[in-house]
């Protein structure tokens, strides 16, 4: 399989007053098409500096980052932005919906931004409501849904502009384990019948055995799988 985000040599570093922090410590990390990875990590690992990177929602301090062979490493906020909308899809923690949209509303609004018309926004947000089982309740509010239907709603958003990469920064982590587990069945379907490429940061064992490989950092450095 082709190569679909690479990162060489890749640092970052912030600044705490005047001393300066390496989150990620010169890691190399390869993630092909189509693959479904996990990222692992004790607190302060750097898998979620790693994360921010992948999803062109920060940029290195050293090193490369490329995505579909394309070095990102020093574009602009715009540019990032139109890279972010077209190929990557996020699926957050704590779901990041607005509580004054319905879920169609919530859908669309990575569509707006890519200005897809209002028509296709509307039969695209059905369509991807019903395929995550929430077809029913397409005109709820994110108050009126379940921990479980909210990040559903999330996951049909992240697939609102057909991306090739989808993130997913602890998917389960504000779930019950019934609710985790056919969030994690939704996700594992998406990557076997949609191939899609799947990347996902958890700190449970249980979730990131489900994926196709695992990668574990420590202390900013990538100590197994990253290749």
């Amino acid at each position: 399989m082709s190569k679909i985000i690479e990162l060489k040599e890749v640092w970052k570093t912030y600044i705490m007053g005047e001393v300066p922090v390496h989150a990620l410590r010169g890691i190399n990390l390869t993630v092909r098409k189509g693959e479904f990875v996990s990222i692992q990590g004790p607190s302060g690992s750097g898998k979620s500096t790693a994360m921010f990177l992948v999803g062109c929602l920060d940029l290195p301090t050293k090193g490369h980052v490329f995505l579909d062979n394309k070095d990102i490493s020093n574009l602009d906020e715009s540019d990032l932005a139109q890279i972010r909308g077209k190929k990557i899809g996020f699926v957050f923690q704590r779901f990041n919906l607005l509580n004054t949209l319905t879920a169609m509303q919530n859908v669309q609004i990575p569509m707006m931004f890519q200005g897809v018309s209002e028509d296709k926004r509307i039969k695209r947000a059905e369509m991807l409501l019903t395929r995550v089982g929430l077809g029913e309740r397409r005109f709820h509010k994110p108050t009126e849904l379940s921990g479980g239907e909210m990040q559903r709603v999330a996951i049909a958003r992240a697939l609102a502009n057909d991306p090739e990469v989808i993130l997913a920064d602890e998917p389960t982590g504000n779930l019950d384990s019934k609710t985790g587990k056919e969030v994690m069945q939704l996700l594992i379907d998406l990557h076997k019948k949609e191939k899609r490429t799947i990347i996902m940061v958890t700190h449970d064992k249980n979730v990131a055995n489900l994926a196709e490989r695992q990668i574990f950092l420590k202390d900013g450095q990538v100590v197994k799988g990253g290749k």
